[in-house]
């Protein structure tokens, strides 16, 4: 049951950017703007997710965890059903980024939840879990967005986004018990959390796995944030193609997180995070080779994409682990929340870049070249933070 709930919660998020993606194009064209613009709104909701999330955590570590779930809950039910009713897309990027804030709470306050109540392999396997429950997001997402689109207009989608956050606050309303007791809730003021912060910043230990962790999300949020204009505009797929497709490479997430459960006990957490990020990258680095040769067609693409995502299935739970491990549960939210942060902070600011072509949007080469970059940077980063970390223990 708690995995339940806090996979509703830490669903949310990656609801809000995938059950609308079918319709980019379609809300373009409502609102009389680019596509590009359009995309502007994911950017909006990934930078307020960002913020967000540096608020939620310290908040959680000082209040307990139920109060700022309940009011995060609520506001992103509230901006859910506000983005039904725009009328041009400069107000809807504004809601999209207050969405993003709200969302924050569970994205952030999920994981703390883990960490006050588990620790070590315990912690990972849990974490499995978790993504197996949040993980349906991406797979039911796209596919309930196109399906949405033959029903009616796109603001249907807003629509499932409100009914599920409102099962999501009477979740912790009646389900959800409070997992930080109050002698070991930190101190709110400024610097405390400085301090915190600071203490965070300077251990190797949690600095290599949250930036694997980082990288890698900002590499998979480029794909999230592309695919529906490659391969719509690039590789001829129709809006109900692009959606079974991207849940194709949601199970795939998926499949990598159980593999990292059945691992658990035979092969170390570090070393798992190692063969996901190896992974993610091998498959990233074969599409470029085909785009560089001309040879990718969209059942191609997706394959690679599909091995991508499958190495983030192990990623995800064991950077998770790492990071949140390496300190006391009365720092965990503010961990996560940096962990968090940083995450969806990589993933707009990638996908912008990936966007910055001629055309005002994503070409397959430029989603390609952006991910492969970020998946290099992600897999040396937690080498050299680890080979760091093992000469200061000597």
């Amino acid at each position: 049951m708690l995995a339940v709930v806090l996979g509703v919660l830490a669903a949310a998020g990656p609801l809000s950017t995938d059950l609308y993606l079918p319709a980019f194009p379609m809300i373009a064209e409502d609102l009389g703007t680019t596509e590009a613009r359009v995309q502007l709104t994911l950017t909006a909701s990934m930078v307020g997710l960002a913020l967000g999330q540096l608020a939620a955590g310290p908040m959680s570590d000082a209040w307990g965890r139920r109060g700022p779930l309940l009011v995060g809950t609520a506001l992103f039910m509230v901006t859910s059903l506000l983005c039904m009713l725009v009328s041009s897309v400069e107000v809807f990027v504004a809601i999209r980024f207050v969405q993003g804030v709200a969302g924050a709470a569970g994205a952030v306050i999920s994981h703390a939840v883990v960490r006050d109540l588990y620790e070590g392999d315990a912690a990972a396997r849990f974490f499995s879990r978790l993504m197996l429950v949040s993980g349906m997001a991406p797979i039911v997402g796209p596919v309930l967005g196109g399906q949405l689109l033959l029903v009616g207009p796109w603001p249907l989608s807003f629509a499932a986004l409100a009914a599920v956050n409102g099962l999501g606050f009477l979740a912790v309303l009646f389900l959800l018990p409070e997992t930080l007791p109050r002698s070991e809730r930190r101190s709110a003021r400024p610097g405390a959390l400085l301090a915190t912060v600071g203490h965070l910043l300077r251990d190797l230990r949690f600095v290599g796995p949250a930036l694997a962790l980082g990288l890698n999300f900002g590499m998979i949020f480029v794909y999230i944030s592309s695919f529906s204009f490659v391969s719509q505009n690039d590789l001829g797929a129709s809006p109900q193609t692009f959606s079974l497709l991207f849940a194709v490479n949601a199970v795939a997430m998926l499949a990598g997180t159980q593999l990292n459960g059945l691992l658990i006990g035979r092969i170390d957490t570090s070393r798992r995070l190692v063969v996901g990020l190896a992974l993610s990258l091998g498959s990233v680095a074969a599409l470029a080779v085909m785009e560089l040769t001309g040879t990718a067609v969209l059942v191609t693409t997706a394959v690679a994409l599909a091995v991508m995502m499958f190495g983030t299935g192990m990623v995800f739970p064991n950077a998770t682990t790492l990071a949140l491990s390496s300190q006391t549960p009365s720092v965990a939210g503010t961990a996560s929340a940096l962990m968090g942060s940083s995450r969806f902070a990589f993933g707009g600011l990638l996908a912008a870049v990936a966007g910055m072509v001629a055309g005002g949007e994503a070409t397959l080469a430029s989603m390609v070249a952006v991910m492969a970059a970020t998946g290099a940077t992600a897999l040396v980063a937690f080498a050299v933070t680890g080979w760091l970390g093992r000469r200061a223990a000597v």
